[in-house]
């Protein structure tokens, strides 16, 4: 009988050393106890990042004790780079009865994350997946902005291409007034500046923009205002800080 492929939610960044608190309190303000006594159990997982599971495990190790050494937990690397060919070994463990925890490098697995495919497949091998509860910035940016949680769209990365970006901007745009609907976008965090700006030029003045930074973090920083208040901030220097930090950006044209 095949083993369960549980979807196990990483935090948005949190690390031993960053944390204010016995690392049982703090993780328990955002894995769940029962979530953690899981990951806790399992020997074999399904991760982006193999140095990011690690530094997550021992995050869960010292609130809640693994079954096994660090060291002997098997992480298999599942990320943009692994060819469509691989993703039936990753599933063998579990085929042959082993139960395994797909983890993404951060918030919850499959969601702007590679992990989609291999569900997919766990699906048409018959193997019960199932998906835990934890943060995912997205949902949380969508909760926390103000603009419409009833319907909304992840765009994730939007062209680098300035012309392009622009374009593609005005194209989301009509379709957020047209049909009501938030749009949600990502970018590497070392480009935030570069992308807020492409967003407060390309767009009308009373579109609503919000920038989400580090959520769930203590710098965390949240801030909806129209595009035209964005512009004029940009202008005078009065860039958010968020180089090089995660961020979420979303937007409802009005």
């Amino acid at each position: 009988m095949p083993g369960i492929l549980y979807l196990i939610p990483n935090t948005l960044g949190q690390s031993e050393a960053g944390l204010t608190q016995p690392p049982a309190t703090a993780l328990a303000a955002i894995i769940p106890l029962e979530v953690q006594a899981l990951t806790a159990r399992l020997d074999y997982f399904i991760a982006e990042n193999a140095k990011t599971t690690r530094a997550f495990l021992k995050l869960i190790d010292a609130a809640q004790s693994l079954a096994k050494p660090l060291q002997e937990i098997q992480i298999a690397e599942l990320n943009v780079n692994t060819a469509s060919a691989a993703l039936p070994a990753l599933l063998a463990p579990i085929l042959a009865g082993q139960d395994a925890g797909l983890i993404s490098e951060a918030g919850v697995p499959a969601v702007a994350d590679p992990g989609a495919n291999l569900v997919r497949l766990a699906h048409a091998h018959g193997i019960q997946v199932r998906p835990l509860v934890g943060p995912s910035s997205l949902l949380l940016a969508i909760m926390s902005s103000g603009l419409n949680g009833q319907s909304f769209a992840f765009n994730g990365y939007l062209p680098t291409d300035a012309e392009q970006r622009s374009k593609r901007i005005k194209a989301l745009e009509l379709r957020s007034r047209q049909e009501q609907q938030t749009q949600l976008f990502i970018e590497t965090p070392y480009r935030n500046s570069a992308f807020l700006e492409a967003l407060a030029n390309a767009c009308q003045a009373s579109t609503l923009i919000c920038v989400a930074t580090d959520l769930t973090l203590p710098s965390e920083t949240i801030k909806t205002q129209t595009a035209a208040k964005w512009k004029a901030a940009l202008a005078a220097g009065k860039h958010p800080d968020f180089h090089k930090k995660p961020t979420v950006f979303l937007f409802l044209a009005q």
